[in-house]
């Protein structure tokens, strides 16, 4: 029987996961393999009857260019006793080939010691994506699918600005993150809003709604001082994250509740819920500023990869065979600035309970500095006096004193 491998991806789509499959597809066909396409991630894995197709050279080659995942996706995370080595054996699986975040990874772990308990090897090598670029990959690598999220949500994110400039008007825009705040800090800062909200500038003081609002409230008012009257915020959904559950139930939106008792805030819109709080704080102070809100999120994600991540996915690709054809095992395939191919282990970026600590914008970062120095406005203290204009208490709205800087 032919050798084979079989490919899947996990959690959420990302741009460039039809480029990888169809790199990996290409270069292992060509190497004599044949290629199994696994759909719904791991789901069906271990059933009676696996979700499979065949990919061949000529689908391969049609998906490669194409935004969304070819193969249908899941955050399904099999339990160790649904394990069974009878999909790898029927099939000759050499290798398993595993696209996603690092709960993907971790799933492929398991699997693979499983696999070779029962002396079945099979090897498995993981392929890191994500639009939120919080993967722990060596500085300056990003996660593929980010630079194409980004580069469309620059496009959404100009359009707004536009609007609001034409309309006179604010726009509060939310942008997808997790923990980290890279996207919102990228679109923001190559837009130049004028705030930019993410959770690592909370860096000296704990993140709370109300200081949130009083940010976006503090640019606003000092573009009423420079006589500009429209502008646009940009929130990083990552600051979810780390309010306590009390502050998000205290705002008042309606939230539907899951089995555990907790918001689920998936079903909100994070942009409608801090348009609504500062339409409130504003109308308490008399303030006669206009918003409206947009979300950045499932957008960015199916969209065509642009060139960087063409590229970027195409050495990926290549990379797992590399990988393959050196016998690396339980890794995460990286591809530098200079195209130079690695593996990474998860092992050396979990901690002590194997937990994988998200990469986080630096916030100490010269370009961080810069951008929050020149690119944002808020209210300082040379902008106290005129400011009192509109706020009784100007000093509560400047910027580093809401969070300690």
């Amino acid at each position: 029987m032919k050798e084979s491998i079989v490919i899947l991806a996990g959690g959420g789509p990302a741009p460039g996961i039809n480029t990888v499959i169809g790199t990996v597809c290409k270069v292992f066909l060509k190497a004599g393999y044949r290629v199994i396409g696994m759909h719904e991630g791991y789901k069906t894995l271990f059933s009676p009857k696996p979700n499979i197709i065949d990919i061949d050279f000529t689908l391969a080659d049609n998906i490669y260019k194409t935004g969304g995942s070819f193969l249908q996706m899941s955050r399904y995370k099999p339990k160790d006793e649904e394990f069974n080595t009878k999909f790898f054996i029927e099939n000759n699986v050499k290798l398993l080939v595993t696209i996603g975040g690092d709960d993907t990874a971790s799933t492929a772990n398991r699997i693979s010691a499983f696999l070779q308990k029962n002396q079945v090897d099979v090897r498995n090598i993981h392929v890191p994506k994500t639009i939120d670029n919080d993967l722990p990959l060596p500085e300056g690598q990003p996660t593929f699918g980010y630079y194409s999220a980004k580069e469309e949500g620059v496009r959404i994110a100009t359009t707004v600005y536009e609007d609001a400039r034409t309309s006179g008007n604010w726009f509060i825009v939310s942008a997808m993150g997790r923990e980290a705040g890279h996207l919102a800090f990228g679109i923001g800062a190559s837009c130049h809003y004028p705030m930019i909200v993410i959770p690592e500038m909370f860096n000296k003081t704990n993140i709370t709604i109300e200081k949130i609002v009083r940010l976006v409230i503090s640019a606003m008012i000092k573009r009423k001082i420079l006589g500009i009257s429209y502008g646009a915020a940009i929130i990083s959904e990552g600051v979810f994250h780390f309010l306590p559950e009390d502050d998000i139930l205290a705002t008042g939106i309606n939230f539907t509740f899951d089995e555990h008792g907790h918001p689920e805030l998936g079903n909100v819109s994070k942009a409608h819920i801090f348009n609504i709080l500062v339409q409130q704080r504003l109308k308490d102070l008399g303030i006669a500023i206009k918003s409206r809100p947009v979300e950045l999120g499932y957008e960015l994600r199916c969209v065509r990869p642009i060139g960087f991540d063409l590229m970027y996915c195409n050495l990926l690709g290549i990379g797992v065979k590399k990988l393959f054809d050196q016998g690396y095992t339980a890794c995460m395939v990286t591809s530098d600035h200079k195209g130079d191919v690695a593996p990474l282990f998860l092992k050396d970026v979990a901690d002590e309970k194997g937990k994988v600590k998200p990469r986080l914008v630096n916030i100490d970062s010269e370009k961080a500095r810069m951008v929050f120095e020149w690119n944002t406005q808020y209210i300082e203290s040379e902008d106290y006096e005129a400011a009192r204009k509109y706020l009784p208490n100007p000093e509560e709205y400047d910027f580093k004193k809401i969070l300690n800087w």
